[in-house]
């Protein structure tokens, strides 16, 4: 059956990811079980994910947001590759998020470039949640 037009269909689908080189997805997994448990679709990269692989991938599942977690320190580099990726192939209306370990002076200049949110340690999965569900609209 079709949605009529603006209509929403079917839970919010968010691809979270691990881009680059960091190891340690305990948070993503966090973030991902807590998103599910919240009624979303999540499809979890694993790690180490280029950010072609990560637009890719949101693309083809038919992603309405990508989350990001970055521990790296590679964050103003993957975050702005995967902008850049998202504007090159038409899909600027899949919202970037992320989270980790962001030095706050970093956040506005993120925000520039077109994340939607950064969520910094201490982040906790309700407000994760809370925002996902009021700022990503799900897929018509």
């Amino acid at each position: 059956m079709e949605a009529a037009m603006g209509a929403t269909t079917g839970p919010i689908r968010v691809v979270v990811a691990k881009p680059g080189l960091d190891g340690h997805d305990r948070g993503a997994k966090v973030i991902a079980r807590a998103l599910r448990d919240a009624g979303m679709e999540v499809i979890y990269t694993g790690l180490h994910q280029t950010p072609e692989q990560i637009v890719d991938t949101a693309i083809q599942e038919d992603a309405d947001a990508i989350g990001l977690s970055i521990l790296s320190g590679a964050h103003m580099t993957l975050f702005a590759k995967v902008i850049e990726l998202l504007k090159e192939r038409d899909a600027e209306d899949i919202k970037v998020f992320g989270g980790g370990i962001i030095p706050e002076e970093d956040i506005p200049p993120l925000k520039s470039l077109g994340v939607a949110e950064i969520f910094t340690p201490g982040a906790t999965t309700g407000a994760i949640v809370e925002w996902v569900r009021g700022n990503v609209a799900q897929s018509a």
